[in-house]
């Protein structure tokens, strides 16, 4: 009698547990990406490896009915796994870190810019159970609108993988935003998560400062250096 009960307590518990996991929101999380430019291109337009993973965070994150892993989080198990930071990762590391991040989708992908000064951005999403590729999007755009591609691409992954949908005030409000803050501005907030990561205290508050200082309503560098006080 005593066994039979214990197996039914211990199976209602797992009901429970399973109906709670079934019930809990999809975790996404959001790699780096890979700068696919060639030459002074490359370089110049390096740290947005980590700008343009840092603004579709931020753009998923509008979406209440999702988890977002924050980027602090990924950063700190690409380096407690010594993995690429610059979004090079192979998709069998890439899934490992997902696991890590108790993550159900996982984001990657590139971005490539032409003599014109256009910008293509890829992303597509593992499966972390899996490995298996779910869903693939792109856009491209002129680069001084990167903040516009982003939100374009966004939407995209966010319906392609039939997460619950972003609130259309929502989005319209981050559009209107995010078309005012210059492509500098941006460029400055990439290169100071760039020394943030390496340590450099004092060059990351510089940078994020100038940033700041180039767009002053620009929420992103002021939460940054909220976390540097």
């Amino acid at each position: 009698m005593k066994l039979h009960r214990f197996v039914t307590a211990a199976a209602g518990v797992a009901l429970v547990a399973s109906g709670a996991f079934a019930q809990s929101k999809p975790t996404v999380a959001i790699m780096y990406f890979n700068d696919g430019a060639i030459g002074k291109a490359h370089e110049e337009l390096a740290p947005l490896s980590k700008g343009i993973a840092d603004l579709l965070i931020s753009e998923m994150s509008d979406n209440a009915g999702i988890k977002v892993v924050e980027r602090d989080a990924l950063q700190s198990i690409l380096s407690e796994q010594k993995l690429a930071t610059d979004g090079s990762v192979d998709k069998e590391s890439a899934v490992k870190v997902g696991k890590l991040l108790s993550a159900h989708h996982l984001l990657l992908g590139g971005f490539v810019t032409d003599p014109s000064g256009t910008m293509v951005l890829t992303v597509r999403s593992v499966k972390v159970e899996t490995g298996e590729i779910e869903y693939t999007a792109n856009g491209s755009d002129k680069t001084a609108n990167l903040l516009s591609l982003v939100h374009k691409v966004a939407l995209k992954m966010n319906a392609g993988l039939k997460l619950p949908d972003i609130p259309k005030q929502v989005g319209e409000t981050r559009a209107a935003k995010d078309e005012k803050i210059p492509f500098q501005s941006v460029m400055l907030y990439s290169r100071g998560l760039e020394a943030k990561d390496k340590g450099d205290k004092a060059g990351a508050i510089t940078l994020f400062n100038q940033a700041l200082a180039s767009f002053p309503g620009y929420d992103a560098p002021t939460k940054e250096l909220a976390k540097l006080k």
